[in-house]
């Protein structure tokens, strides 16, 4: 990351990589060092991030709505002198121990728990359903049972040993990035909710195990109370899981390797449960985190949400964090402590990479949202109802709902203890996870690598100069900047885009040549590459989501006038049968009705975590097609008729009144929408935008297509894991024949497609004692239905 002040980009800042197999003629000397500068921010003020809800917490953003809207960023590793109680040269070369030593820790009893948690009526519960405890010997058949999660249950904070790895986190980190910086805008609030005695629960989005330390460590350097965190991590090494558990981290048990695993315990969710009523009436804080793939991490969120219900607990304070990285680091490996203390040894040898910023939200009520229930504002309906009738039966009438995710709730999380909920109260509880999983990713800053990464993804895939990439840079910083997005980075253009490009150099191939006055960059032709550029590409798309959406819509239309080669299906006023002769004469038009339509049935299939639960889809969809007029796509035209649509005095009757608080009514008077359309703006020199916007769903909507396609290859029912495995490498291979499009092979795609399709009614779920079963649902074992599904798919898809 670039910094405001006097943090440009040096010669020391570039990977040992690129500095020891430099060519004579380096790439970085072909940039041309303009006076271009790239802005933070707008004027003098930042984007608002981290803002509440104005519709679901409308009490708390009029309450807490901080002042302090110019405090800046606070680096947690540049400790020094000042930050302590001494001065002097001793107290400059151990000022980072010094500095610990003096941060609040607040006391963490845990007095009692394991009675307390044995004694809980949902535990008791469960035993008396196992009839694990025979009569006269009830307290030692319990503690036997319970035996697997004493362990989590003493789970506690001690002062010497927390300061003691804030240190080693602090020096380990200093190695690992350049900055981790803070934005000091609702610091304030967190004081004032914390000394007011609410119950805090910080909530991010899952992207790397180093998450789990990253929000600790922030709030231990702020003073704050340093929260109980929640760990998907499995540990083996003993020694390493009692020093954990002993700095708050609440770890699986030793039994189980995954979360899906732990949660297959019948114990498991009623004991987690008591620990976390425990926990909140203890007055500690709670870091969670969510997963927008799976949903995991969610069921944390109900059983607090459950806790409230029932009166255990009052209220607690939500606060979204937003965790943004220049580069993610790599930690896919098996932690034990062998393993860790090799990770720690390689920092001494390795150079900082990248920098991270973090947004802490503003706190908001949990109670307030679900009292209130306006996070809700569609009816929640399964995705075939939605979908199918459009695919199948090519029928206009829209089915005007909201797409259910059950799977974002653990199936045996409801087995064990929300058996009495209604579908509208677990509807509710998922559309808590959902808004969390927008909040918390609307708060992430777009940092510099991931701006690149998604031109260079989704714009110039062939290859670009470095002078293209200097001036599409300036656009697009400025583009996040007007939709209040806050940006990484900031200073010299020729220093972001370079210090972006040694971060991503791995993945690229940079041409540098005498004759060429601009280096050439191209992504480099591989999985990784492309999976890594797509991962850091996505907050972009997230950021201009409206405009994706509105221009796979477009695009989809745009098809079928091609396909039909006339435009006189869109046009009624003048154009009769006119045929579609390249872009000279490129000129259609498109109704808004039909645009809408469109748009709202590519919503339903977004992944979670893009569309905020508290915004109707047709709402959604309306933006969407907005969005383009805004940003120059369309041009609104209205159609002429011999009769004015508003004209009010010949009209035939009395003017009608609807009532404001319907969503899906307009202000205006005219009852005939169908008649307002739109044209391209400048045919010849928008479909660079339009592609480019396209482009940032065409992995999503390919990967659901290679799917479908790849069903044919499989013999099923097969077990999830082992079906998902054979989705994944059919979509690798035929990424690999095409030699292109990697992007769509990720994990998180596969994931993402094989769970729509489920939803769809493509796939059949069936549970057995082995665990759950997928295969192809018997109305789509037809080629033909599959054949249907494949087109409506790709009618949004930018090829």
């Amino acid at each position: 990351m670039v910094q405001e002040k006097n943090d440009g980009i040096n010669e020391d800042m570039v990977p040992l990589s690129i500095q020891q197999n430099r060519p004579a003629l380096s790439w970085e000397l072909k940039i041309k060092k303009r006076r271009i500068t790239v802005p933070p921010c707008l004027g003098k003020y930042r984007p608002v991030v981290g803002q509440c809800c104005h519709q679901c917490t409308p009490d708390s953003l009029r309450k807490r709505f901080g002042q302090n809207s110019l405090l800046g960023f606070h680096n947690i590793l540049s400790v020094n002198e000042t930050q302590t109680r001494y001065r002097g040269w001793l107290v400059r070369r151990v000022c980072c121990a010094l500095f610990v030593s003096g941060c609040k820790v607040y006391a963490s009893p845990v007095t009692n728990r394991l009675e307390r948690v044995r004694q809980s009526n949902r535990v008791k519960d469960v035993f008396t359903a196992e009839h694990k405890a025979p009569e006269g010997q009830d307290s030692q058949g319990e503690l036997k049972r319970l035996s697997p999660f004493l362990p989590i249950i003493k789970t506690c904070i001690s002062p010497g040993l927390l300061r003691f790895v804030g240190w080693v986190m602090l020096k380990m980190f200093s190695s690992l990035f350049g900055s981790i910086q803070v934005n000091l805008k609702h610091l304030s609030d967190l004081h004032r909710v914390s000394q007011e005695g609410s119950l805090l629960v910080y909530v991010y989005v899952r992207q790397s195990v180093v998450d789990c330390a990253l929000i600790p460590l922030v709030l231990f350097c702020h003073n704050l109370r340093v929260p109980y965190t929640v760990c998907p991590l499995q540990v083996y090494s003993s020694p390493l899981r009692s020093i954990l558990q002993k700095v708050g981290v609440v770890l699986l048990p030793a039994s189980a390797s995954t979360e899906q695993e732990a949660e297959a315990d019948r114990l498991y969710s009623p004991v987690m449960t008591s620990l976390v009523r425990e926990l909140l009436h203890e007055g500690q804080a709670i870091s969670v985190g969510v997963s927008s793939e799976s949903g995991q991490g969610g069921q944390w969120l109900a059983r607090i949400r459950q806790l409230i219900k029932e009166g255990h607990v009052p209220d607690v304070c939500l606060v979204p964090v937003g965790i943004s990285y220049d580069c993610l680091p790599n930690t896919n490996i098996q932690v034990g402590l062998c393993t860790v203390f090799q990770w720690l040894l390689s920092f001494l040898w390795r150079t900082p990479e990248g920098c991270v910023r973090i947004h802490l939200a503003q706190p908001f009520s949990l109670k307030e949202m679900c009292d209130s229930g306006r996070c809700m504002v569609d009816e929640w309906l399964p995705l075939q109802d939605l979908l199918l009738p459009v695919i199948l039966n090519n029928r206009t009438d829209t089915v005007f709902g909201r797409r259910r995710m059950l799977w974002l709730l653990t199936s045996s999380h409801y087995a064990s203890e929300l058996e009495e909920l209604t579908p509208t109260e677990r509807d509710l509880s998922i559309a808590i996870i959902l808004h969390l999983i927008f909040s918390a990713t609307s708060c992430k800053a777009v940092m510099s690598t991931s701006l690149v990464s998604s031109l260079l993804l989704y714009k110039h895939h062939k290859g670009v100069s470095a002078s293209v990439l200097c001036r599409d840079v300036a656009w697009l910083t400025e583009e996040l900047l007007f939709r209040n997005k806050d940006v990484g980075f900031g200073g010299s253009l020729a220093e972001v885009v370079h210090y972006s490009l040694s971060l991503l150099a791995p993945h690229l191939v940079i041409g540098a040549v005498p004759s060429r006055k601009d280096p050439l960059i191209v992504p480099h032709p591989s999985l990784a590459a492309s999976l890594h550029l797509a991962l850091q590409a996505q907050i972009v798309t997230h950021t201009f989501i409206l405009e994706a959406v509105g221009a796979c819509a477009v695009s989809a239309m745009l098809c079928e006038v091609a396909i039909s080669g006339v435009s006189s299906g869109v046009r009624n006023d003048g154009v009769d049968s006119a045929e579609v002769r390249g872009d000279t004469d490129f000129d259609v038009v498109l109704c808004q009705s039909e645009l809408t339509e469109r748009a709202l049935q590519l919503c339903h299939l977004l992944p979670p975590g893009f569309m905020p639960p508290c915004q109707s889809s047709q709402s959604f969809a309306l933006d969407a097609i907005d969005s383009l007029v805004r940003c120059g796509i369309l041009i609104m035209e209205e159609i002429p008729r011999d009769v004015p649509i508003c004209d009010f005095w010949k009209k035939e009757g009395t003017l009608t009144w609807t009532t404001s608080d319907d969503p899906y009514q307009s202000d205006s008077d005219c009852d005939e929408q169908d008649l307002r359309s739109y044209k391209i703006s400048q045919p010849s020199l928008c479909p660079e935008m339009l592609f480019f916007l396209c482009s940032m769903l065409a992995g999503h909507l390919r990967a659901l297509c290679w799917t479908t396609t790849g069903l044919d290859l499989i013999d099923s029912p097969l077990p999830e894991t082992e079906f998902v495995a054979q989705i994944h490498s059919h979509l690798c291979d035929t990424a690999k024949k095409k030699k292109q499009h990697y992007e769509s092979c990720s994990e998180e795609a596969v994931h993402t497609a094989v769970r729509t399709l489920i939803d769809l009614g493509v796939l059949s779920e069936e549970r057995q004692k082995d665990g759950v079963f997928l295969g192809v649902s018997p109305l789509f074992q037809s080629s033909e239905y599959r054949q249907k599904l494949q087109r409506f798919i790709k009618q949004y898809l930018y090829n």
